[in-house]
């Protein structure tokens, strides 16, 4: 028979995973400041090293990364579009972030874990193992950046972890004809 602090494994287990996801909007986007700028500075040590522009962080595209992790873990699915079939793009237009720009391009690279594989250099390590994250994460024209982290993994039953979003941007204001 399990103790009475066991059979509260399950529900402090899930309180902790959404600890960060559940918080109010300003609590929400102070989660994970330390592990986004890591995650920045370990994409732009890569991309230095393949003599790419470093990439700069965008407050829209933050927003839309941050709400896809967090929408992840609180639905329990892991993918680019969501189960109702929003793509990545259409939730970074959410934000006005493709508003006023005449060429625009995105892409977005996705990660999740718990432990070691969980920190940002693991991550950044993981995604320039696979061929299609390698060419967002080193694509030269993307030049801005939204890393959205949040406690908690998409997997029921995974351990306390933490999802990656982190959604690239390019393209410059639309030009005004006069």
């Amino acid at each position: 028979m399990p103790t009475p602090a066991l059979r509260l494994l399950p529900t402090l287990a899930l309180a902790a995973a959404l600890w960060c996801t559940a918080l109010p909007r300003p609590a929400a986007a102070r989660c994970c400041l330390e592990e986004r700028a890591a995650t920045l500075r370990a994409l732009n040590a890569v991309r230095a090293r393949h003599a790419l522009r470093p990439l700069v962080l965008d407050p829209r595209l933050n927003r839309a990364a941050r709400r896809h992790s967090r929408e992840m873990v609180l639905r329990r699915y892991f993918a680019h579009a969501s189960p109702g079939g929003a793509r990545f793009s259409a939730r970074i237009a959410a934000t006005g972030w493709m508003r006023r720009r005449g060429r625009w391009y995105v892409g977005e690279t996705l990660a999740w874990g718990w432990g070691r594989s969980a920190g940002p250099w693991a991550v950044v390590a993981a995604w320039l193992r696979s061929p299609s994250h390698r060419r967002v994460a080193l694509s030269p024209r993307y030049r801005r950046v939204g890393i959205g982290i949040v406690h908690g993994t998409p997997m029921a039953g995974a351990p306390a972890g933490l999802t990656y979003t982190a959604d690239f941007g390019s393209g410059g204001p639309s030009r005004r004809r006069r």
